[in-house]
């Protein structure tokens, strides 16, 4: 039954009450009956006198208003209103809720929520089942209540992949032959047929699609080209001019993230795809983290920054000048070559460059270095930096022998080198033996065509096999490497021009140099760099575009790195080998997006703006708000709404906020200042006794310690919570009652997490622990739900008898020995020559002890004792004994067992005298 368009109603039948309501109203005015009229003589003596409390004859009809608006609004409200309510049912029919659950639909996934709330709620109402599939993330269909699919609305999350075919096919194969209806919410991406599985769908029942007009936005990678950053967006649907902006994020100097750029990107009219370029200083570039579109929230708008826009600053050094003419000879033309398109290269004194902090510093055939420049290089490769060394004439002519090392050289060198035809001569040039597993370089090809006829030689080491990453057939070492604190030393033993070896005329050479991390220039589609590579994954994005920690991920091979789609098995985000970070993003060059393809005929319904609403809630409490308002309006009429019982009532309603404001602001004061607190036991007398006594110890701890706390607490174990007091001091009455489970919970958890309670039974402990006396048995049962340690007699060598003072004797009001505490480990001897055993840095959770402490501490607002404590002088004797018994208590749960330090020892000796 519906109202109009935007009402209905969950239950109908119920507002057939409302046709109670005149009867009702007429009930209600005969309700107090009218009085009888009597003619009494007596009345004339009455004439004149005013009665202060008058009495009305009948209900006002403001009241009886009121009443019926009350009733009415319950009626109504049970008869379950609802706001934009959906058409009546047409099908007993379970109901499938499928999602494509892709990056696509993250955008629209709190609106997709809110929908499936509401169809699943009417789904409820009709009493339906359901199930939710998602086609990212395929489950077995499972029809359920709706009530409970409902739950698992929140745990479900887009995936930062698209559907693929392999995904509806596997759906469609477990569709089975059970009918029910469909409703499809699209992320309104093609690229796959969706006809056969709609088809299957449909053929089982009605079939639903919702899908966003607005389309797809998404953002290909950033690569840097010419000097600027080249950016491409994407669209789906090819509609009107529309302008995004892209965001680049990044660290500050001071490493707070902030959004370091903007750029505008404008569609035209008709256009898919959009371009745009930003041009940033290096500095500024090297900073940035990654893109993303503004006001789009997902993966397939967030493009990962990686090396690949990072321009590296490489110092190159030489020992000689270039010779006119020579330039092919000369020691740095290969390596400008190789590292200018992808690096920053710089030139000059090692005293000029090194202030710069390049990333790699390259010395071209330099055997010697003053020893200021020594110290100077040997602190930058300290401090992370990277030292390539190339031989040459120079180097080998000044060949080290066995006792002299190079701090900056990996290998020790024999003096001359070899060639062919000299006097270690080769029979024939040697080629680059494969590299082995462990090196840098392994899985790079070896051209055959890379031949090395002079070299400098290592001189034999022990640890020289360690070192060596790159050799050539006959074993002879080529490339060997050193690692010094955070950075290392790198040194190729022939030239690094084609003198010596055809090396730097080959694409090794620039393959080597990316290894070492020397360029920085390599993107996700260099796939000639990334294979025979594993790379760790370090972060990865979700369907939203949030980076999350994934460790548990394994590696992933460089091949399928380069060429696999983004998936379970490959999830978008960066990935580590060595010192190089390549980014996978979900959208890479060339990819486009296309809108879903749906065949003829199929209807495609708008995401709804206005979700149902049940408005029982709203009535109801209207209802509620009436009736209260109708109690205030009797007491009114009658005349007693400011008599002494409802006085008292109203004023402890409006002050109950109050109060709670008032146990809130205590319990925060009690997180920001040590309070001691002691248990309510519902005896008064002895509560105030617990209270008088906390406050004498408190001004004790302040005038004596640096512990300065403040008013003790009275805690109620029911009500209260206890974990802001490190100490909690419980006296034990036979007549107080047995907390609650739940209030044995707080104090089970309490006693684990570093409290203490002192378990005080007043009784002088003439019982022995509580064998006979009303108040040990009292604790007995008391103590059996809680988790307490194994108990021993307070030992003479426990901490607690030195945390502050040096204490044998622990009274209070009644001088007992006997005080019980957690027992030592096995394992806590005494060490030959101490006095003390060393203890765990634990502290114990109970301690139980019959001496009425609170009374010997009872001090009153004056600073008085209330409570007089054995006799004379020997009695107060006794009470600064109980006092400092009790600040030994509280130094040990604020400080634990720090004073079983052995590094105590000679203090506590010397106090001992001994």
């Amino acid at each position: 039954m519906t109202f109009g368009v935007p009402i209905g109603f969950a239950a109908p039948w119920v507002l057939m009450g409302l046709l109670a309501l005149p009867v009702i109203w007429f009930l209600l005015r005969a309700i107090p009956p009218a009085p009888v009229k009597r003619r009494f003589p007596g009345v004339i003596l009455l004439l004149g006198l005013r009665d202060d409390d008058s009495l009305t004859d009948r209900t006002p009809w403001w009241l009886l208003l009121l009443r019926s608006l009350a009733l009415a609004a319950v009626i109504i409200g049970l008869s379950g209103p609802l706001l934009n309510p959906t058409s009546p049912k047409d099908s007993d029919a379970p109901v499938l809720f499928l999602l494509d659950g892709s990056w696509a639909s993250a955008e629209n996934w709190r609106r997709q929520s809110v929908v499936i709330e509401g169809l699943l709620d009417d789904a409820a109402r009709e009493g339906r089942e359901a199930a939710l599939v998602s086609l990212t993330d395929t489950l077995p269909i499972q029809f359920q209540p709706a009530s409970s699919i409902k739950n698992r609305l929140p745990g479900l999350l887009p995936m930062p992949w698209r559907v693929d075919q392999e995904d509806l096919a596997e759906f469609a194969g477990q569709l089975g032959d059970v009918a029910f209806d469909t409703v499809w919410l699209s992320d309104g991406l093609g690229g796959v047929d969706r006809s056969g599985l709609l088809n299957s769908l449909q053929s089982r029942g009605k079939v639903r699609v919702i899908e966003d007009p607005a389309g797809v936005f998404g953002l290909g990678p950033v690569t840097f080209e010419e000097g600027v950053l080249q950016f491409s967006l994407y669209r789906s649907r090819s509609t009107g001019p529309a302008e995004l902006t892209v965001q680049a994020h990044g660290l500050d100097p001071s490493g707070t993230a902030r959004i370091l750029a903007t750029v505008p990107v404008r569609f035209e009219a008709g256009a898919t795809v959009a371009t745009s370029e930003l041009s940033l200083p290096a500095e500024l570039r090297s900073r940035i983290s990654r893109f993303s579109i503004l006001g789009q929230e997902s993966a397939g708008a967030v493009s990962l920054s990686d090396d690949s826009l990072r321009r590296r600053e490489v110092a190159l050094i030489s020992g000689r000048e270039d010779r006119e003419g020579l330039e092919l000879l000369s020691p740095l033309h290969y390596l400008r070559q190789a590292l200018e398109p992808n690096a920053d290269v710089i030139e000059g004194p090692l005293s000029e460059v090194l202030p710069a902090s390049p990333d790699v510093v390259v010395l071209a055939d330099i055997a010697v270095l003053s020893p200021a420049e020594q110290s100077m290089l040997l602190e930058w490769v300290s401090q992370g930096g990277l030292l390539l060394r190339f031989a040459g004439p120079v180097m080998a002519a000044s060949g080290v022998s066995v006792a002299d090392e190079d701090p900056l050289m990996p290998v020790r060198l024999r003096s001359g080198g070899r060639s062919i035809g000299g006097a270690m001569s080769w029979g024939e040039p040697k080629s680059v033996a494969p590299f082995p597993d462990g090196s840098p370089f392994f899985g790079l090809p070896v051209p055959e065509d890379v031949q090395v006829v002079a070299q400098v030689v290592a001189q034999p080491d022990p640890t020289l096999a360690d070192r060596v990453i790159a050799e050539l057939t006959d074993g002879t070492p080529l490339v060997t490497r050193k690692t010094i604190d955070q950075g290392q030393v790198v040194l190729f033993h022939v030239t690094a021009n084609a003198e010596w070896s055809g090396l730097p005329l080959s694409g090794l050479f620039v393959q080597m140099l990316d290894r070492l991390a020397v360029l920085s220039a390599v993107g996700v589609d260099d796939e000639t760099r990334l294979s025979g590579l594993v790379w760790q994954p370090v972060q990865v994005l979700d369907g939203f575009g949030r980076f999350e920690q994934q460790s548990a991920l394994g590696g992933v091979d460089g091949d399928l790195l380069a060429n696999a789609e983004i998936g379970p098995s490959l999830r978008p985000g960066l990935y580590r080998n060595g010192d190089k970070l390549i980014a996978r993003n979900v959208l890479r060059d060339g990819d486009t997006l296309e809108p879903a393809n749906w065949p003829v005929g199929t209807q495609i319904e708008e995401y709804r703006a206005a979700p149902v609403r049940d408005l029982s809630g709203l009535f109801l409490a209207t209802a509620l708000g009436l009736m209260m308002l109708d109690i205030f309006a009797s007491l009114l009429v009658s005349g007693r709404l400011f008599s002494a019982r409802v006085v008292p009532i109203a004023m402890l309603l409006l002050l109950s906020p109050s109060l709670a404001d008032a146990q809130q602001e205590r319990a925060i004061a009690d997180t920001r200042e040590l309070a001691l607190a002691h248990v309510v036991t519902g005896d008064a007398r002895l509560d105030t006794l617990a209270q008088d006594g906390l406050r004498g110890l408190s001004e004790v701890l302040f005038f004596r310690t640096s512990v300065e706390p403040s008013e003790p607490a009275a805690v109620n174990l029911e009500t209260d919570e206890i974990s802001f007091y490190p100490f909690l001091y419980w006296p034990i009455s036979a007549d107080q009652p047995i907390p609650s489970d739940e209030a044995y919970v707080k104090l089970n958890t309490y006693l684990r997490s570093g409290g203490m309670i002192l378990f005080d039974t007043r009784d002088a402990d003439v019982a022995r622990f509580g064998t006979a006396s009303p108040n040990g048995r009292k604790l007995q049962r008391l103590a059996r739900p809680l988790d307490i340690p194994p108990l021993e007699p307070l030992p003479d060598d426990h901490v607690l008898t030195r945390t502050f003072y040096l204490l044998q004797d622990y009274p209070g009001r009644y001088a007992s020995h006997d005080v019980w505490v957690e027992a030592a480990p096995a394992d806590a001897e005494k060490v030959e020559g101490m006095p003390f055993r060393n203890l765990n840095d634990g502290v114990t959770p109970v301690v139980i002890g019959g001496n009425d402490w609170a009374s010997a501490w009872a001090i009153d607002r004056r600073g008085n004792a209330l409570y007089p404590v054995g006799r004379g002088r020997a009695g107060e004797r006794q009470r600064e004994l109980a006092y400092r018994f009790g600040v030994n208590l509280v130094m040990h749960v604020l400080t634990g067992n720090y004073k079983s330090d052995q590094v105590h020892v000679p203090a506590l000796l010397d106090r001992l005298g001994q």
